[in-house]
């Protein structure tokens, strides 16, 4: 295949000229800049504002550190007293009946041998009754 170069010199070579944009009827376009201060302003605005929100949650996030301190305090205080078990007296005559029911776990088919243990703590009742004055009446 034979191909031929076109040269700028060459007569057969037309040169596509386009006319000037202002005479096809096409508005002249400058390029457009957008301004440079008033951007600049916003962005610092912008800037400003994100500084005083981070200094704010600072502020929260260290509020929000005590706040949860003192809750938990208070929340050990609370259960502290609130599942401390008071003083308890002993309670009486536990060591007769300890020794009565031993007796009837050894002698389940003769509970009679366990008589004088059961009088024992039967007595030992009744003491504590009459020195809490609940005795009989």
């Amino acid at each position: 295949m034979n191909v031929k170069q076109l040269r700028d010199d060459d007569p057969n070579h037309r040169k596509l000229s386009l006319p000037p944009p202002a005479a096809a009827g096409w508005p002249v376009l400058l390029p457009v800049q957008p301004p440079v201060h008033p951007a600049s302003a916003e962005l610092d605005a912008i800037r400003s504002v994100v500084l005083d929100s981070e200094k704010v949650l600072e502020k929260l996030q260290k509020q929000e550190e005590r706040m949860v301190q003192k809750v938990t305090e208070r929340a050990k205080d609370l259960h502290g007293k609130e599942f401390k078990l008071p003083y308890q007296k002993p309670m009486p005559c536990m060591p007769d009946y300890e020794a009565c029911r031993a007796c009837y776990k050894e002698h389940i088919n003769d509970i009679l041998r366990c008589s004088s243990l059961t009088k024992n703590y039967y007595e030992c009742v009744q003491r504590v009754k009459q020195q809490a004055g609940y005795g009989d009446k």
